[in-house]
Order: C-alpha cells, then sequence, then structure tokens
C-alpha cells in the first residue's frame, strides 16, 4: 500500500520557521513530481509548492514564493518543505502528494496523498 507521512508540524511564532518532511514508501518516489497543498478550516485544499522528479523545477504560489522551499532527497524517498518567515495566515494542515506526470499546482492531477500535519503560526 503507497504512504506517504507528513512530520515536523507544529506550533511556531509569527516570523519562525518550521521544515515539514514527506517520507515515501511502496512506490517508485523518484518517478513522481511531488507536491505540498494546505488547508485552513472553513477553506478549500490549495497549492503550496511543487517540485519535478529530478529536482530540476519547481513552482510556488505567490503568497509563499520567497518564503518557502520545496526539496527532495530521492535517495532518502524524502520530500521537504522548509517554511520561513511564517505568517498566521500560513495556518493550516500540510499536505504532501505525488503526482506521476508533471509538477503542477492542480489537486487533481495527484494520485497519493498524506494524511496531513498540522501547522500553527501564532501572532
Amino acid at each position: 500500500q503507497v504512504q506517504l507521512v507528513e512530520s515536523g508540524g507544529g506550533l511556531v511564532q509569527a516570523g519562525g520557521s518550521l521544515r515539514l518532511s514527506c517520507a515515501a514508501s511502496r512506490f517508485p518516489f523518484s518517478m513522481y513530481a511531488m507536491g505540498w497543498f494546505r488547508q485552513a478550516p472553513g477553506r478549500e485544499r490549495e497549492f503550496v509548492a511543487a517540485i519535478s522528479r529530478s529536482s530540476d523545477s519547481t513552482t510556488y504560489t505567490d503568497s509563499v514564493n520567497g518564503r518557502f522551499t520545496i526539496s527532495r532527497d530521492n535517495a532518502k524517498n524524502t520530500g521537504y518543505l522548509q517554511m520561513n518567515s511564517l505568517k498566521p495566515e500560513d495556518t493550516a494542515v500540510y499536505y504532501c502528494a505525488a503526482n506521476i506526470r508533471y509538477y503542477t499546482g492542480s489537486r487533481t492531477d495527484y494520485s497519493y496523498w498524506g494524511q496531513g500535519t498540522q501547522v500553527t503560526v501564532s501572532s
């Protein structure tokens, strides 16, 4: 059974940093693009960042560009989201996802999803 397991979430003050990890297993992680999405209470799940299979290309939603960095280590079957200069509006459950085709921002392109990790940013 395919697994994506997020970790690294928590409570942080505004301006602080967190690093999320996404451990993949039971599928060829290096052959999949990876994305991060988030969902705040009462809101739809939204795209945050995505990275290509070989890490040569990345894309970000405007609100996190310059503050967040997506990366991956295919040898470790793990993806990461470094989040700096966090703001209260970044508070959400963060999900990693895998996509066989392309590093898109479209939620429907992603086949595999993790269970999510909570990030709470206090003001």
